[in-house]
């Protein structure tokens, strides 16, 4: 009898010491299912992620502002908002929150052309 490794998305966060974690959840060929847990993080100041699939976040805990390039409003991101950002579609985590975990869920995945 198979039994099922049940894990929390809310469990076992390691702590940052002042970084970004990301941990992969599930990988396949087509696709990759990460948590990231930010504490206060931004993009650096002049950069800009630019990758090569698609992605799509989800905000389970804590609030972010994310900026497109082109687009200089910041979006903020409280508990269940989420969000698909085409590939090649520049953008940057403008702040997370300082007092509280911030934890995402990102599915990054080839769309279609």
């Amino acid at each position: 009898m198979n039994t099922m490794d049940i894990k929390n998305l809310f469990k076992g966060i390691p702590e940052g010491q002042g970084r970004e974690i990301f941990e992969t959840l599930l990988e396949t060929e087509g696709f990759l299912l990460e948590r990231i847990v930010s504490e206060g993080q931004a993009t650096p100041a002049g950069k800009w992620y630019n990758q090569d699939r698609d992605e799509w976040v989800l905000l389970l805990t804590g609030s972010a502002g994310i900026v497109f390039e082109g687009n200089y409003h910041i979006y903020p991101l409280k508990p269940g908002d989420y969000l698909h950002i085409p590939a090649h579609r520049r953008h940057r985590v403008e702040w997370t929150a300082k007092n509280e975990k911030t934890i995402w869920l990102a599915l990054h995945f080839r769309g279609q052309d």
